[in-house]
């Protein structure tokens, strides 16, 4: 099980150059990849989004790529018929004023476009680097997210085991419905002084009647059926994030018409500790994969 939160760290140092690589994530209903390369770099967006994709299944991941070039491969461009244009202005002028214009290294500098810089360096040279500081800067973000998946897991399993244990107290609760039911109008029959004139048969009718009203006995099937599902996803290396939550939705459901059948008072108290435990498990459930 793995957290959709987590941070990871690497960088790669040559002589000339440094590339740090930082991958953090953050709880997303999908997976949502933003990268932010230097421009240098811009050609490995899509092998960077290829590699996260390798690793994630969901949540908001960021990916920072720094680049420090320690030796500079830059080469300085002259537009020359931008140069030729200006000199042959300012020869003009010269000769129309006849003054000297006295055109120096100092003036060109001034003029907008007429010297440009590139790089020599292709993107390619740093291709091993990124490889590198990617491939372990994702191994630290994958270590980081399983070490809080465990812990969410074992938190999980406390809070199902939780939940199971009132289930199956409420599961002894149900044997003793019946007796319940026929004894609680026995009693209302005794309010009514009818001098022990009641029809046994319509007794043991009205009984059935509100057993099959009243009975949890489905409820009870299927939500440990669910809890049996429950913990195996909790043992499944998979994502299962999505599963579970729709899980926690049909557990919730079978609890409250549970509830709503209830006419037992320890058995209401049960169900609202199962839905105290759901709702822990749901929150818990936004934070996995």
């Amino acid at each position: 099980m793995k957290s959709m939160t987590g941070y990871g760290h690497a960088s790669h140092v040559e002589e000339e150059y440094q590339l740090e690589v930082e991958v953090k994530s953050y709880n997303n209903r999908y997976l949502d990849i933003y990268v932010n390369l230097n421009p240098v770099l811009g050609p490995f967006e899509s092998y960077v989004t290829g590699r996260v994709k390798e690793v994630a299944r969901r949540g908001k991941v960021e990916v920072g790529v720094r680049l420090k070039v320690f030796e500079s491969r830059s080469v300085v461009h002259v537009d020359q018929a931008l140069l030729d244009q200006y000199l042959e202005a300012f020869g003009d002028i010269e000769r129309r004023k006849g003054v000297s214009l006295g055109v120096d290294a100092s003036s060109l500098l001034g003029i907008e476009g007429l010297f440009t810089t590139s790089t020599a360096r292709e993107c390619e040279e740093y291709r091993a680097g990124l490889e590198d500081a990617l491939s372990r800067a994702l191994e630290d973000f994958c270590a980081s997210r399983e070490r809080e998946g465990e812990e969410t897991r074992r938190d999980l399993e406390r809070l199902g085991r939780s939940f199971a244990e009132a289930n199956d107290r409420i599961g002894q609760l149900t044997g003793a419905y019946e007796h319940w039911f026929r004894d609680l109008l026995l009693d209302k029959y005794r309010e009514l002084d009818l001098g022990g004139r009641y029809d046994e048969t319509r007794l043991m009718q009205e009984v059935a009647a509100l057993l099959v009203k009243y009975s949890i006995n489905e409820e009870q099937n299927r939500l440990r059926t669910h809890v049996k599902q429950y913990f195996n996803l909790l043992a499944s290396p998979e994502p299962v994030g999505k599963r579970l939550d729709f899980l926690c939705q049909e557990m919730n459901r079978e609890v409250n018409t549970t509830a709503s059948k209830s006419q037992n008072v320890d058995i209401t108290l049960y169900t609202v500790q199962m839905k105290d435990d759901l709702e822990n498990i749901r929150e818990q459930i936004r934070n996995i994969e």
